[in-house]
């Protein structure tokens, strides 16, 4: 068992690290201050046709794994953009794998070329009010009238809806109480965000202000039956083929946090002097952040782990959750005593890091809650009854 990366994977690391480097903290922070979406980074990261490092050759992709994209998003987020970097890229990476697997040709010519050119944006409509993580239930409902479907309801925390010009969404098409199983009768849809009837209302949030979350209404908004990627009914099994990858990414990303959460207080720690010493020669300071790297270590082993197995083509589910959970709870923790290392001087945001710690809050919260992890490992793994 080799844990060193390739000559390739360091390579990607240094080269998504030149294109971060252009992009400062202070940069960050502007656009984290303006609620203004990274347009130009994003373009930057298009340039440099990352947006499609884990899509097919055969239509501009690197046609690269989910190893070398959970890289990609670890060094983004390291580099001090957070999520706020991550996930103006991260719908990109895992969102549209059930186009890849369940589109026609015909629709992977049509979406996936602008999509890694940067010209599309996408945004991804499933989470509904008062329905969460179970999906099944979902309420939005989209009626096949002839050659099209017609969609009303109501999504909640959908991510870069202000911005995109595109929508992965996923609604009911045959009533729950006419199906054999629930999780039958769900369809997904890939099409263009109609904004005459679509009403898009932005959510104020704690941190990653330069990426929206919105509430999203639909009233009537009409779907060709082109834009259906495959079955009726079959949308549910369809998005479960980007449920692991997201864990992997969200993983990876929450670890680049940490990491630079942990650079900017060992710093600090270097070269504030307090009562004629380094603050860093004492042990109270040294401790916290040697577990802190200790924990972001073994955290980004078991993200290798679940991306290794995932791209071999071997079942995932587990490690993919454990990864997330481990991660989370690993970059929460560095950015917490990265905040308290630097004493008053972490509120103050010209540091930084107490923007790190709002937005190492989104890890742990979505799209999967801790207390659902372990519940899932306990069932899965120790054999335990279903809990929930």
């Amino acid at each position: 068992m080799d844990f060193a990366l390739t000559n390739e994977q360091v390579a990607i690391r240094e080269q998504i690290g030149r294109i971060c480097a252009d992009f400062s903290d202070d940069y960050w922070l502007a656009r984290d201050r303006e609620g203004i979406f990274p347009h130009d980074f994003h373009a930057a990261m298009a340039a440099g046709g990352w947006l499609g490092v884990a899509m097919p050759v055969e239509y501009g992709g690197a046609g690269l794994g989910i190893f070398e994209a959970a890289l990609m998003m670890e060094t983004v987020a390291a580099s001090g953009a957070c999520m706020s970097g991550a996930s103006a890229l991260h719908m990109n990476i895992f969102g549209l794998n059930p186009v890849i697997l369940f589109g026609t040709e015909a629709q992977k010519q049509r979406f996936l070329p602008p999509l890694i050119a940067g010209k599309d944006k996408p945004c991804f409509a499933v989470t509904e009010p008062d329905v969460g993580l179970n999906t099944t239930q979902l309420k939005t409902r989209a009626e096949r009238r002839n050659d099209r479907y017609v969609v009303n309801g109501q999504k909640m925390w959908i991510s870069t809806a202000q911005v995109a010009n595109k929508m992965l969404l996923l609604a009911r098409t045959t009533p729950l109480d006419q199906v054999r199983l629930k999780t039958d009768g769900l369809t997904l849809f890939y099409t263009e965000i109609d904004r005459s009837k679509v009403e898009i209302r932005l959510i104020e949030k704690m941190g990653r202000h330069a990426v929206d979350s919105n509430m999203v209404f639909f009233d009537g908004v009409e779907i060709p039956m082109e834009d259906r990627i495959g079955e009726e009914g079959q949308g549910f099994q369809a998005i479960l083929h980007g449920m692991n990858p997201e864990r992997i990414l969200i993983a990876a990303e929450a670890v680049g946090i940490g990491r630079a959460a942990l650079r900017k207080a060992a710093q600090y720690a270097k070269d504030r002097r307090v009562f004629g010493r380094a603050i860093g020669q004492n042990q109270a300071i040294q401790h916290p952040l040697a577990r802190n790297w200790a924990e972001l270590e073994a955290a980004e082993l078991m993200v290798w782990k679940a991306a290794s197995l995932y791209d071999t083509g071997r079942e995932c589910g587990v490690e993919s959750n454990a990864a997330k959970y481990l991660a989370a709870e690993a970059g929460f923790r560095a950015c917490e005593t990265a905040v308290m290392t630097h004493g008053g001087m972490g509120y103050a945001q010209e540091y930084h890091v107490e923007r790190y710690l709002r937005e190492s809050l989104i890890p742990r919260i979505a799209p999967v809650s801790r207390e659902l992890i372990l519940s899932h490992i306990a069932e899965r793994v120790l054999g335990q009854p279903k809990s929930y």
